[in-house]
């Protein structure tokens, strides 16, 4: 693995932990509440660590990929869009399916949905045309 490479992948754990920290915290802070259903705090932890996640990965993560940002924003969206469905899909099934309590079921699919949205953003969302 190449040291830009390495970089890429150290940034991308901090930022994403950042913004995964930052979705936990405010989902599971709204669900323990009683002020959202675990569906809806889950969307909210969503839109609260996507500006954490896309601007941490812009300027660290991805700092060396020649992606213009009209290029990488929606990009990175579409990736974060489908990472975040994955998530609802397997956080709501896990809820349905195990009796997982929801803070544990949405760490375990945070981490699943990580890598591979780190995958798509390293050779697709953040990479520049040729």
């Amino acid at each position: 693995m190449s040291n830009i490479h390495m970089q890429s992948v150290s940034w991308f754990t901090i930022v994403g932990a950042l913004a995964a920290l930052t979705h936990f915290i405010v989902a599971v802070g709204f669900e323990y509440s009683a002020l959202l259903t675990p569906s809806h705090a889950n969307i909210a932890g969503f839109i609260a660590a996507f500006p954490v996640s896309y601007i941490g990965h812009r300027k660290f993560s991805f700092a060396k990929h020649t992606a213009k940002r009209s290029e990488a924003l929606p990009r990175f969206l579409s990736v974060a869009v489908l990472g975040f469905l994955a998530n609802q899909t397997l956080v709501l099934n896990g809820l349905k399916y195990t009796k997982l309590p929801f803070w544990l079921v949405l760490g375990l699919v945070m981490v699943i949905v990580a890598i591979c949205t780190y995958l798509l953003s390293h050779h697709w969302a953040f990479k520049g045309g040729k």
